[in-house]
C-alpha cells in the first residue's frame, strides 16, 4: 500500500491541527456565531445534548473540511472560540444526544443542522431521504434511525461582518394614527417592474431602486409591510408538483434573510433596501412567522431545531411526547413558554429592529405566541417581554389575532401597544357593499374604529388594522369578479382556499365585455377602497389593488411564483390607471382632514359643555337615525357626520378640524339623500363620489337632495367662515401634486 503523503493532504492536516489546537473555551453569549474582529465565538443552546460538533465547509458549502467539538458547556449553552474563523466562514452543527422520540428527543449527529442564530444561509435545500432523522421506508417510521449524512443536501450557515454605512437616513417614525400600510411581496412587486433592471428584479436590490419607494410615496403610503423574508423552505410536496412556497410562511432561520431574495451573497443588500425606503420617508414592517418552523411534525425532516433540542423548541403532547401540538395547522408549534425559545424570538426581533433598522412587525398567527400551556394569556411571557423591552415596545407591533388552536380567536384581546388585523372590518365591509341585509349597524361600528373591540385600557382607534383584502384570499379585482375560487393551479383539486367570504362577481364569472358589469365592478372597487381608507383605524392596502391586479380567481396563491402573483405593471388598463389615481385621491383626502384619523374613538355622546357630538348617524331624510331604522334589515343607506368642533384630545376644548359627511349607499338603486344643516356652516363641498371618480363636484346648500347612485359612496366637507370652499379643494389638490414619481404602466 502506497504510504506517500500528498502535499495537499499534509497541509490540510497541519491546518486542521493548528485550528484544533487554537480552539478555546469562548463564551456562552451571545448565542450564534459572532465575529469580534479577531475570531468567531460560537454558542449554541441545547439543554439535552451530550456533545456538539462545529462543522466547517469550503467556500461553496459543498465539502466538509473538519469537525471541531465545542469544548465548553455553560448554562445549557455549548460554546467555543475559533481565532482562525473569519466572516465568510461556512458552518453547521452536528448535535449528539439520545434518539428517543417517545421522550421527545430526536438527536441524530448524521444530520447537519442550522444554527438558529445564523445571520445568513448559503445554498439551497435539496429534498431527499437523507434529510430525515428516521428511515422513510421503515415500518416503525420515526421510531427508526437513519445514519445517512444530510450535509450534501443541506443549506449551510455563513459568518457575517455586520458593518454597514447607513448614511444620513433615519427611521421615519410615522405616528400610528398617520400610518397607511401597503402589504407587498419582495419578488412579486419587482419581477415585472419596467423601471427595475432585469438583474435586480425579484430581490432586495430590486426594491432598493429609488423608483420603488418613490412610487409608494406618490400613492401616499407611509409603511411597507413585506411578506416573510426570513429564510424559508419550499415544501417537499410543492417541489414534487413543480411549485414553490411563494408567500414564505415556512420559516427556518429567524435571523437570516431569504437567500433567493439576495442578488449577491451578502446580507447588506437588505440594509441597503431599508436605507432607501427610509430616505423616502417609508417605514419597513416585516411579516414574521415565529409560531412554527419548516420541520413539520414527527414525520418531518431534521433541519435545525428538531435536531438541536426538540423537547425544548417545540410544544409536545404532555403524555405522548413523540407527537407535536399542532395549533398552527402546519405540523408543529414553537414553544415560547421555554425561556431560551422566548429569548430566541426576542433576540431575533431586536436584531431586525436594531441591526437591520426595521420599523415594526406583523406576527403571523399571533395568538400562538401568547398561548401558554393553559391557554391564551394577554399577560403571557412573549407579550410581557415585548411590553417591557425598550426596543420592542418602541416599534410597531401588529398581531394576526387568531389560530386554529383552542381559544384561538382573540380579536381585540391583545394588550395596549398592539395593533391587530381586524377581520370583522373586512367581512362586514364586504357584506355591506355586496348588499347583505341587516349589516348597517355592524358596518357603522367598523368604519368608526371598532370601539366595541378596541375601546378599552387606553387603546386607540389605530389598534384596528382595517383591510378588505390581503395576500390570503381574493384580491380586490377578483373579489368583485368571481363567485367561486379557481385554485386548480395549486394542484389540490380546488379544495384549498376559502369557499365563502362575501365575494360577488356583479353578474358574470370572471372577465366580461358587458359594460354595465364592468362599470359596477369598478365602482365597487372604489367603494371598498374608499371605505377602508376613510375609516377610523389603520388602513392596509394590498399591493396591486390600487390598479386592479388580478390573480384570475385564485384566492390561495401561496404556491404561485409566476405571473399569477407578480404585479403586471405594463398590463395596467385605462380603468387600472383611473383606479390608481382615485386611490391617491383617497389617501390624500385622509391626510388632508385629520378628523378622519383622530386618535380618539367616536362614541356619539353629546358634550353638553361644548354643545357638540363627535359623530352623528343620519338617515336619507337628513335626520338622525332612529332605533327602528338601525333595526330595519332592508336599510342600506345612511351617513356618518363627523363634527370638527368635537374635542380632539382629553382636554375639554373645541376642535378645529373640518366637519365631514360620508354617505354610504349599498342599495342597488338610487337613493335621494337630504344634506343636513350644520351649525356654523355655509354649505357642503363635494370632495369624492365613487360614481364620478374624476369629476369636480360643486358646493351644495343645506337641504339639497343629493341623488346617490346605486352602490356608491360620497364625501362632503363643510364650508364655514374659517374653512372656505377653495381651501378645502386646494388642500386636497396640493397633496395630490406634492409628489412627482414615475408611475409604471
Amino acid at each position: 500500500m502506497d504510504q506517500t503523503v500528498h502535499p495537499d493532504d499534509a497541509l490540510t492536516r497541519a491546518a486542521s491541527s493548528l485550528r484544533r489546537s487554537r480552539v478555546s473555551e469562548g463564551k456562552p453569549f451571545p448565542l450564534g456565531a459572532t465575529w469580534d474582529g479577531l475570531g468567531v465565538n460560537f454558542a449554541l443552546f441545547s439543554a439535552h445534548a451530550t456533545k456538539v460538533e462545529l462543522c466547517l465547509f469550503d467556500d461553496d458549502g459543498e465539502t466538509e473540511l473538519e469537525r471541531i467539538e465545542l469544548p465548553e458547556y455553560t448554562d445549557e449553552v455549548w460554546h467555543g472560540y475559533l481565532p482562525a474563523a473569519r466572516p465568510g466562514t461556512i458552518y453547521g452543527y452536528r448535535v449528539h444526544g439520545p434518539y428517543e422520540p417517545d421522550a421527545g428527543h430526536r438527536f441524530n449527529p448524521n444530520k447537519l443542522v442550522l444554527d438558529p442564530y445564523a445571520k445568513q444561509l448559503v445554498g439551497r435545500l435539496r429534498w431527499g431521504p437523507e434529510l430525515f432523522g428516521y428511515q422513510l421506508d421503515h415500518a416503525d417510521k420515526d421510531l427508526s434511525y437513519d445514519e445517512r449524512d444530510s450535509a450534501p443536501l443541506m443549506q449551510k450557515c455563513r459568518v457575517i461582518d455586520p458593518a454597514f454605512t447607513w448614511g444620513a437616513a433615519r427611521k421615519p417614525e410615522v405616528p400610528w394614527e398617520r400610518t397607511i400600510v401597503y402589504e407587498m411581496h419582495v419578488k412579486g412587486f419587482t419581477q415585472l417592474h419596467p423601471l427595475v433592471p432585469d438583474a435586480d428584479r425579484g430581490t432586495f436590490s430590486g426594491l432598493a431602486h429609488s423608483e420603488v419607494p418613490a412610487y409608494l410615496r406618490s400613492l401616499g403610503i407611509t409603511s411597507a409591510e413585506l411578506l416573510p423574508i426570513h429564510a424559508f423552505v419550499d415544501d417537499s410536496y410543492l417541489v414534487e408538483k413543480g411549485l414553490r412556497n411563494y408567500w414564505g410562511y415556512n420559516s427556518l432561520a429567524f435571523f437570516a434573510p431569504e437567500p433567493r431574495y439576495l442578488k449577491t451573497p451578502f446580507a447588506n443588500e437588505f440594509k441597503a433596501m431599508v436605507n432607501q425606503f427610509h430616505a423616502h420617508g417609508i417605514e419597513v414592517i416585516l411579516d414574521v412567522v415565529y409560531n412554527h418552523t419548516a420541520e413539520g411534525n414527527e414525520l418531518g425532516p431534521t433541519l435545525s431545531f428538531k435536531g438541536i433540542d426538540n423537547a425544548s423548541y417545540y410544544r409536545l403532547l404532555p403524555d405522548q411526547q413523540r407527537y407535536y401540538i399542532n395549533d398552527t395547522g402546519t405540523g408543529n408549534t414553537v414553544n415560547l413558554s421555554h425561556p431560551r425559545v422566548l429569548q430566541l424570538v426576542a433576540d431575533s426581533l431586536r436584531y431586525w429592529a436594531t441591526e437591520m433598522r426595521i420599523d415594526g412587525f406583523r406576527f403571523d398567527l399571533a395568538t400562538i405566541l401568547a398561548r401558554e400551556p393553559y391557554g391564551f394569556d394577554e399577560g403571557g411571557g412573549f407579550l410581557d417581554a415585548c411590553r417591557q423591552d425598550p426596543v420592542l415596545s418602541s416599534v410597531k407591533l401588529i398581531a394576526e389575532p387568531w389560530d386554529i388552536g383552542p381559544g384561538g380567536y382573540q380579536v381585540g384581546q391583545f394588550p395596549p401597544g398592539w395593533a391587530e388585523w381586524n377581520d370583522k372590518f373586512r367581512d362586514t365591509v364586504r357584506a355591506f357593499w355586496k348588499g347583505d341585509e341587516g349589516s348597517i349597524a355592524d358596518f357603522a361600528k367598523r368604519v368608526s374604529g371598532s370601539g366595541d373591540l378596541f375601546n378599552k385600557r387606553g387603546r386607540r382607534p389605530w389598534a384596528s388594522v382595517n383591510f378588505v383584502t390581503a395576500h390570503d384570499g381574493f384580491n380586490l379585482n377578483d373579489l368583485v369578479s368571481y363567485n367561486d375560487k379557481h385554485n386548480e393551479a395549486n394542484g389540490e383539486d380546488n379544495r384549498d382556499g376559502h369557499s365563502n367570504n362575501h365575494f360577488w362577481n356583479c353578474g358574470a364569472e370572471g372577465p366580461t365585455d358587458d359594460p354595465d358589469i364592468i362599470a359596477l365592478r369598478e365602482r365597487q372597487k372604489r367603494n371598498l377602497l374608499a371605505t377602508m381608507l376613510l375609516s377610523h383605524g389603520t388602513p392596509m392596502l394590498l399591493a396591486g389593488d390600487e390598479f386592479g391586479h388580478t390573480q384570475h380567481g385564485n384566492n390561495n396563491a401561496y404556491a404561485q411564483d409566476n405571473e399569477t402573483t407578480w404585479l403586471d405593471w405594463m398590463g395596467i388598463t385605462a380603468n387600472g390607471r383611473s383606479l390608481r389615481e382615485f386611490t391617491r385621491k383617497l389617501i390624500a383626502t385622509r391626510k388632508a382632514f385629520p378628523i378622519l384619523y383622530r386618535s380618539r374613538f367616536l362614541v356619539g355622546s353629546h358634550n353638553e359643555e361644548l354643545d357638540v357630538k363627535d359623530v352623528t348617524w343620519l338617515a336619507p331624510s337628513g335626520e338622525e337615525m332612529t332605533t327602528e331604522q338601525w333595526q330595519d334589515g332592508n336599510a342600506k343607506c345612511f351617513a356618518l357626520l363627523l363634527d370638527g368642533r368635537a374635542q380632539e384630545t382629553g382636554i375639554k376644548r373645541r376642535g378645529s378640524d373640518a366637519t365631514m359627511l360620508l354617505i354610504y349607499n349599498a342599495h342597488h338603486d338610487v337613493v335621494h339623500f337630504t344634506l343636513p344643516a350644520v351649525a356654523e356652516g355655509r354649505s357642503w363641498v363635494g370632495l369624492i363620489d365613487t360614481n364620478q371618480p374624476e369629476g369636480q363636484m360643486p358646493a351644495f346648500d343645506f337641504g339639497h337632495v343629493y341623488v346617490m347612485t346605486g352602490r356608491s359612496l360620497v364625501v362632503f366637507g363643510l364650508a364655514t367662515e374659517s374653512i372656505a370652499t377653495r381651501r378645502l379643494r386646494q388642500g386636497l389638490g396640493a397633496l395630490l401634486d406634492v409628489v412627482e414619481a414615475p408611475l409604471p404602466g
